[in-house]
């Protein structure tokens, strides 16, 4: 790294550590807020700040919300309870209700299986989702998790996990690229992909 001062070293290496931040872009941005006045720092540096101390995760689907809050969606009594969409995290959530074509609630599982990783079955929001199923009148749980190798191995550990209850599982259809991450497919292309869903008993048999 160029000869900067330390503290502007530590500032690079902050919005370097971003995904997708490459180290010319993480200069240009430290550069960028060396450049604000006091009051703007402060501003930027509240904001930071609250993001430790007002949020935290949805206490029932795992989402982003207010401390001890529902997130925006479990909260909200015009959404279809009986109708889960399961993904992978909360920006894969946003990037499904960008379709425009879902209005159920949605269960965050915070990963997907990835043993070599050390990502197993018990350090993802998997039970909880089982209780909603038992206990919320749920009637169709949609895996929305991709399709890499791990998106399908979690969704067919929770198809096989959710065989034994009274609940459709189903499958976005195959618009989406192999190998993709739903967060980056285009609204349209989700859109198409949940109108045209199947079960996952076709997807896996």
């Amino acid at each position: 790294m160029r000869k900067y001062p330390e503290p502007f070293i530590n500032l690079i290496t902050v919005f370097n550590s971003l995904p997708g931040i490459g180290i010319k872009t993480a200069e240009r941005l430290a550069f960028s807020v060396f450049e604000w006045d006091e009051d703007k720092i402060r501003t930027f540096s509240e904001v930071i700040t609250a993001v430790n101390s007002d949020l935290d995760f949805c206490q029932t689907c795992g989402n982003i919300a207010e401390k001890k809050s529902l997130c925006v969606f479990c909260a909200d009594s015009s959404r279809k309870k009986e109708l889960i969409c399961v993904v992978e995290n909360p920006a894969q959530a946003m990037a499904v209700e960008s379709g425009g074509v879902f209005n159920g609630l949605y269960h965050i599982l915070g990963g997907k299986l990835a043993p070599l990783q050390g990502t197993n079955a018990e350090n993802l929001n998997i039970d909880s989702l089982k209780e909603r199923v038992l206990n919320s009148g749920v009637s169709e749980v949609i895996i929305a998790l991709g399709h890499d190798v791990e998106s399908r191995a979690t969704s067919m550990y929770i198809t096989s996990l959710l065989e034994p209850y009274d609940v459709v599982v189903s499958i976005p259809a195959r618009g989406l690229p192999a190998g993709s991450d739903i967060t980056y497919a285009d609204p349209a292309t989700l859109a198409a992909a949940f109108t045209g869903r199947t079960t996952a008993e076709e997807n896996y048999s």
